[in-house]
């Protein structure tokens, strides 16, 4: 996949079941999984895993007359590189900005404030032990 592919709202939740699955996974167990109530048609829960396919996002592997498919990138991966493509896409490449901007529109609490001052002073912390 491409940094710059774009992923629609029901490929992620398709790819979010895959990975929860953790294996190589059938249409059909993708389908039980993601849509126990059959809220979506198996074909087109078939139809997403071969767009997958085709943005190289899933590998498929053809066993008998079942396609099996598997994550190419780890899901963090995948999050890095949607996240990096909003960022140039909409803030010049810029992560600050783009914090700043997601800060200053949600409406934050005190404990999601102390959260993210924990999660900068921890990376802080991090890059200060690697220079060392």
């Amino acid at each position: 996949m491409s940094n710059d592919t774009k992923l629609t709202q029901v490929e992620w939740e398709i790819l979010e079941n895959v990975w929860k699955l953790g294996k190589s996974v059938s249409a059909r167990q993708v389908h039980e999984t993601a849509f126990p109530h059959g809220e979506k048609a198996f074909t087109t829960v078939q139809t997403i895993l071969t767009t997958l396919v085709k943005k190289n996002v899933l590998h498929c592997e053809k066993i008998g007359m079942v396609n099996f498919y598997t994550p190419v990138k780890s899901r963090k991966a995948m999050l890095v590189d949607q996240l990096s493509l909003v960022a140039s896409q909409m803030f010049h490449g810029s992560v600050p900005d783009m914090a700043n901007f997601l800060i200053n529109t949600e409406h934050l609490g005190l404990d999601e404030i102390n959260k993210l001052k924990a999660l900068l002073e921890s990376k802080e912390q991090q890059l200060k032990d690697e220079s060392k």
